[in-house]
């Protein structure tokens, strides 16, 4: 667990000498600052989608240093060009606020899920597989959509290892349970969990994004359903492949997991619906009493998780530190490099983001959703969707209320192309990639980067199409 938040208390060491704790609260003056500010997020995020492709061994090694300085470069300029209070109170506003928050959330879902196994086999069947498809997206907005990958996409592999045509199976696991799925609340993916810390109420992405969800993930499901079949029948004239794993029955371990995965969705609940309107100040920064506290209950509970699973649980789940590692000192470099770009949106058509603001405003000054709804997914399909998401949401004005309300489809068209365009590349979302992973190491002949995208391409972006016209 080394190494998970060291970007916070770094940052804190590098920013707060005394006179920074007194400052007054200072916010950064967007429309005076050029474009360039956004240099070092786009740099961080390029480096994100291509290290694992490009340079693997470099990256494996030393991506939070590579992290690390994309941050510097904007935490340096902005205490030079603004001066160090407001650089520091931007920095740690975004760090102690929302990053926390957004990890200790990750983390226990991680940590959680990871000593819980689906144990045993089944036989792959299109029906058999089209279930398992379906309990994990249905699964993803509960325990999120890297807790869900993680339980099941073993049990998949599994179910399917003597089957010639399988890769296809692993494809649209992909897009059900490591996104699609995913859309219904905060736990699901983290845009959302972004959303509820702007304050986005929990269960508003489950009533508003439900119709564009049952309709994307029931058209994917239907699509898998008929390209398994078909591939079915074409491998009883096959040879017959030894069953590696045999057929057993099927049994869920580490029960004691389960309440405690209850745990974390009640202490998000409780902070939703508790406003004890009590602030507590930490290095200059007011931090609500009822966030504090779930956060806390969160962290017990992932804990909890560790003294009472059974070690060989977690190894049977091929569980370990490194990709939360990763996901914690990533995201750390991003919510840093974001910051500056955040200024620049909340000045809208006066900052230097002003094309991008009128791609997304029709004519008469109004929201197009549409549009929100592309751009959105077409930046998550590459980015990583929870930093696309927050551009997108501050481009629509940031205040959550008036989202939530009067511009509830804007809000509604920003999270649905976050969730589930994430599914367009291995690269939009955090699991796609562990997934991808764990199907090639265990012996799936899966398509590299661009036949990932053709099969996106021919399956994902017409139904994003048909759902854009009807929602949208």
């Amino acid at each position: 667990m080394r190494g998970f938040f060291c970007f916070a208390p770094l940052a804190i060491a590098l920013l707060l000498p005394a006179q920074a704790f007194a400052a007054e609260l200072h916010e950064l003056p967007g429309a005076a600052m050029p474009l360039w500010w956004a240099l070092p997020f786009a740099g961080l995020l390029l480096s994100i989608a291509t290290g694992p492709l490009l340079f693997p061994h470099l990256w494996e090694h030393h991506y939070g240093k590579i992290a690390a300085g994309w941050a510097a470069l904007v935490v340096v300029p902005l205490a030079a060009a603004f001066g160090l209070p407001a650089a520091s109170e931007a920095v740690l506003h975004t760090l102690l606020t929302e990053y926390m928050s957004f990890i200790i959330l990750l983390f226990a879902l991680y940590t959680i899920s990871g000593g819980i196994l689906l144990a045993g086999n089944i036989h792959g069947t299109p029906l058999t597989n089209a279930g398992l498809l379906l309990t994990g997206a249905m699964l993803a907005s509960v325990i999120g959509t890297t807790g869900a990958s993680m339980i099941l996409i073993r049990p998949m592999l599994r179910a399917n290892d003597n089957r010639p045509f399988n890769a296809h199976v692993v494809i649209f696991f992909i897009f059900l349970v490591s996104n699609i799925g995913g859309s219904l609340t905060p736990l699901g993916d983290p845009p959302l969990f972004v959303g509820f810390l702007r304050g986005v109420d929990f269960f508003w992405t489950t009533v508003h994004i439900l119709p564009d969800t049952l309709f994307v993930g029931g058209l994917v499901l239907a699509v898998f359903l008929a390209i398994d079949i078909f591939l079915h029948r074409r491998e009883n004239g096959a040879p017959k492949i030894k069953d590696p794993t045999p057929d057993s029955k099927v049994r869920l371990r580490g029960l004691p997991n389960l309440p405690l995965l209850a745990g974390v969705i009640g202490a998000i609940l409780l902070s939703a619906s508790w406003k004890p309107g009590i602030s507590i100040p930490i290095f200059g920064v007011g931090l609500e009493l009822q966030n504090l506290v779930r956060d806390a209950i969160i962290l017990i509970l992932a804990f909890v998780s560790l003294a009472v699973s059974r070690k060989e649980y977690r190894a049977a789940n091929g569980f370990s530190w490194g990709p939360i590692a990763e996901v914690a000192k990533l995201f750390a470099g991003i919510f840093i490099c974001i910051v500056p770009v955040v200024a620049i949106l909340r000045a809208g058509l006066g900052g230097a983001l002003a094309p991008l603001v009128s791609l997304v405003t029709s004519a008469n000054g109004q929201p197009n959703d549409l549009a929100y709804f592309w751009l959105t997914g077409a930046l998550s399909s590459f980015l990583d969707n929870a930093p696309t998401y927050l551009v997108f949401f501050e481009l629509a004005g940031g205040d959550a209320k008036h989202l939530m309300m009067e511009a509830a489809s804007t809000l509604a068209a920003i999270s649905a192309g976050a969730v589930f365009m994430g599914a367009n590349t291995y690269i939009g979302n955090a699991p796609n990639f562990m997934v991808y992973a764990i199907a090639r190491h265990g012996g799936v002949k899966m398509p590299g980067f661009f036949g990932y995208m053709a099969w996106s391409g021919l399956v994902l972006i017409p139904t994003f199409l048909i759902a854009g016209f009807l929602f949208f």
